[in-house]
């Protein structure tokens, strides 16, 4: 919440944007303003902060004529959502939906092969520890893998803010498509936290 780190992280973004890739490395070499570089603003603004403060990621959302939103929470998770129909609204709500739940694919198609695969042998053992018939254990895997991608895609998620629908279905209530999502979340990937941000979304969102 400080004024210097808010700064900071604004000027950062635009060149970010303005670069166009993802090289967080050509990013800090970039100039910041007055000829100092991003990296040497960064380290000025840990040494008055006193905090670590690191880019590591850096992430492009195109609403290629769509429309685009998104939702912060707590300013540990970021959401961005880019649309094909709808409006902001609707994306903003994908964004917390997003936020909460945490979906790692848009749809089914979006789901690698071997992603599929290997859910599939997991399923298919389980199946035939029952002793049931093949014709029987196929279906079993059929449904047990279609509950599997409803709970691991966007699409097929019940809606954080309506429970009763998808958010697929909320979606082609309103004539629209999710063409992309980004979710970051602070420290991801260097520690796990052990609080439960994703109830805390999910109570926030239900709320709103």
């Amino acid at each position: 919440k400080d004024e210097n780190f808010r700064a900071f992280a604004d000027r950062v973004a635009e060149l970010a944007l303005a670069a166009g890739n993802h090289d967080v490395a050509a990013l800090a070499d970039a100039e910041f303003e007055s000829g100092d570089s991003v990296e040497v603003r960064r380290q000025q603004l840990v040494a008055k902060l006193g905090e670590n403060i690191q880019i590591r990621r850096i992430q492009r959302v195109d609403a290629g004529g769509g429309v685009i939103s998104g939702y912060i929470h707590g300013g540990r998770i970021g959401v961005l959502v880019a649309l094909d129909g709808g409006d902001e609204a609707l994306a903003r709500d994908i964004a917390m939906h997003v936020a909460a739940l945490n979906p790692p694919f848009v749809d089914a198609d979006a789901v690698p092969a071997d992603v599929l695969e290997k859910e599939k042998d997991i399923l298919r053992s389980q199946a035939e520890e029952s002793g049931k018939p093949p014709e029987i254990i196929e279906k079993m895997i059929v449904g047990r893998l279609n509950k599997h991608l409803a709970e691991i895609t966007l699409v097929g998620q019940p809606f954080v803010k309506d429970s009763d629908q998808t958010v697929g279905a909320l979606l082609k209530s309103r004539g629209a498509k999710v063409k992309q999502f980004v979710r970051l979340e602070v420290g991801e990937g260097i520690e796990k936290e052990e609080s439960d941000f994703a109830a805390e979304v999910m109570q926030q969102a239900r709320g709103s």
